[in-house]
């Protein structure tokens, strides 16, 4: 078996592509019209991660169908935590973004991992206003990336891991890297996530 990030790269060149500057304007045209719908960037934030969720959960079909075709076998590759966070970052992250990203900070538990992006292609061409612009103070309360939180969230839950994620660094606010912290908050019993319940 490869590497996970030369799996992530054969993934990559499996899929589609669309123009990284094409979708980072979209992108940005998707938060700001929530911004200008929401005026509350905290509400943007939730969203921004409710509509996080509902990519990742159908995401992660498409990464296991790709993985599988590629002769991957995930299923034996994923036996604890860290193994996942590896899968995430640098295969997930791969795929679907053309971005590797780094684990680290493991908790003693192993519960928790945080996610280390150096390029975030959903930030090209972003600004945030500073503080002490009109509106600045509250635009900075905004988690302009926070769709990942959620993809990665929904996505997990797919494979019976219920999370919690959260920006905890980022770079369009000053720091060197964006850091995504994922605590795991319990395995779910077996079978379909939420999402693909029946009612």
């Amino acid at each position: 078996m490869t590497s996970k990030a030369q799996a992530g790269t054969a993934l990559w060149a499996k899929m589609p592509k669309a123009n990284a500057e094409l979708f980072a304007l979209t992108y940005g045209s998707l938060v700001t019209e929530l911004v200008r719908d929401y005026e509350d960037p905290i509400e943007v934030n939730a969203q921004l991660d409710r509509i996080g969720h509902s990519i990742g959960v159908r995401c992660v079909d498409e990464f296991l169908s790709k993985a599988d075709v590629a002769g991957m076998g995930l299923s034996t590759q994923c036996t604890n935590l860290r193994d996942t966070a590896e899968v995430v970052a640098k295969m997930g992250f791969k795929m679907f973004l053309g971005v590797t990203a780094e684990v680290g900070g493991f908790s003693q538990d192993q519960r928790s991992f945080s996610v280390y992006l150096q390029d975030n292609p959903l930030s090209t061409f972003v600004e945030l206003p500073s503080e002490s612009a009109q509106g600045g103070d509250d635009l900075r309360r905004l988690k302009y990336s926070q769709i990942l939180c959620g993809v990665i969230r929904g996505a997990l839950e797919q494979v019976n891991l219920k999370v919690e994620c959260s920006i905890v660094r980022d770079t369009l606010k000053g720091d060197e890297v964006n850091e995504i912290r994922v605590d795991l908050k319990e395995v779910l019993a077996d079978g379909a996530g939420d999402d693909y319940k029946e009612e």
